[in-house]
């Protein structure tokens, strides 16, 4: 994620990064909180989860898009696993723009 907002960065495109941890923690904030760290104005959000994406679309609302896991069972070295479920630098970027381009 990091990496994708500094080059989304680079090319002029405001971006930021928001770590979650915790749905129930972020839920029990006071709203002015919780729209400070996701802005009712921003309409354009990616979360990228590394396990089930059920439930992000709360957060990411209708125009957004989630980055998750779709299916179970791969074997082979962590980065090859990462690659074929689509956690790079080079897909989160082309979901980004892609979500941009909508």
């Amino acid at each position: 994620a990091v990496k994708a907002y500094e080059q989304l960065s680079q090319q002029g495109i405001a971006a930021r990064v928001v770590s979650m941890p915790s749905w129930e923690l972020f839920d029990t904030q006071p709203k002015s909180y919780r729209d400070s760290v996701l802005p009712p104005a921003v309409g354009k959000r990616l979360a990228i989860e590394a396990a089930s994406p059920v439930g992000w679309h709360k957060y990411v609302g209708s125009s957004g898009d989630v980055i998750g896991l779709h299916r179970f069972g791969a074997s082979a070295p962590g980065k090859v696993v990462w690659e074929q479920l689509g956690f790079t630098v080079a897909n989160v970027l082309e979901r980004a723009r892609a979500l941009l381009k909508q």
